[in-house]
């Protein structure tokens, strides 16, 4: 298997690919995401791209919350075998199975969910996690959320339940990339001590820089040998909006914008193809 670095620079040449070519998505978020999703799909998750299945038996589960960073979710999940690479060309077109926000009615393989309407994927991933339990299925159910999203009250409500039901079996990673659509999370609404706020709903927190891989792919694992222990897991996962590409990084800006042509030729001469465009 190629090394993941490898891997994380084809994700990311995808991800600028497929919104420059509808002119629309969100490759802000996608960009800083790409480490997380590599380790997780290609190294920490115990996961079956075929045959693919809704329920997720015996197998490590994803959930999605902040869905408009499909971008990185779609080119995970086509080159880790969900399905077939060359779809990712029809990204947001008529018809495809590829919407800018995952759906389940197209059946797309690897999504469980429909998300973008933010703040429910918690709540959904906890309900994934309980029916572990009672199916006696061992395996660990995942999820990621954009830390603007945590202004949806939701949230909250789910991480208080989360703690009560001793909701052990989830590992939840929230980006912490520190913007939103309307700009700082500092400005729009700050979250304050965020690890604090999480503790003292009864959840175990953990840190870790999700752009650098090595330390991506150590932090899921050691959360992984934290399950189990009567405390759900939630990572403050810091990021870069637009990493990888430098006219892009820690910008609000590129939130939902799509790259022009010439920025478009720019950022692909940083990304190196190392499995082969689409």
């Amino acid at each position: 298997m190629p090394e993941l670095k490898d891997i994380a620079s084809q994700i990311r040449r995808d991800i600028v690919r497929m919104v420059h070519a509808v002119q629309s998505g969100h490759p802000g978020g996608s960009l800083g995401c790409t480490d997380y999703f590599t380790a997780l799909y290609f190294k920490v998750m115990q996961h079956r791209p075929e045959p693919f299945d809704m329920d997720g038996k015996d197998q490590d589960v994803f959930f999605l919350s902040n869905g408009h960073i499909s971008p990185v979710f779609y080119s995970a999940l086509a080159r880790s075998g969900y399905f077939p690479v060359k779809e990712l060309a029809t990204f947001r077109k008529i018809d495809s199975r590829l919407q800018g926000h995952p759906t389940t009615h197209e059946h797309l393989p690897g999504v469980r969910v429909a998300s973008g309407s933010l703040g429910q994927g918690m709540s959904v991933a906890l309900g994934a996690a309980l029916a572990k339990k009672l199916n006696k299925d061992s395996k660990l159910v995942y999820s990621l959320h954009g830390d603007g999203e945590l202004d949806e009250g939701q949230n909250w409500e789910a991480i208080m339940f989360a703690a009560h039901h001793k909701v052990d079996n989830i590992i939840a990673t929230v980006d912490y990339n520190g913007q939103q659509i309307d700009g700082p999370t500092s400005k729009v609404m700050g979250l304050g001590d965020l690890g604090a706020k999480f503790e003292a709903f009864g959840w175990k927190v953990m840190n870790m820089n999700g752009n650098d891989m090595d330390e991506v792919v150590a932090t899921l694992e050691k959360a992984k040998g934290l399950t189990g222990k009567g405390q759900p897991i939630v990572i403050l996962m810091k990021t870069e909006m637009g990493k990888g590409v430098d006219f892009m990084e820690g910008s609000h800006e590129w939130h939902g914008i799509a790259p022009n042509d010439e920025q478009l030729a720019k950022a692909l001469a940083q990304l190196p193809e190392t499995l082969g465009d689409y």
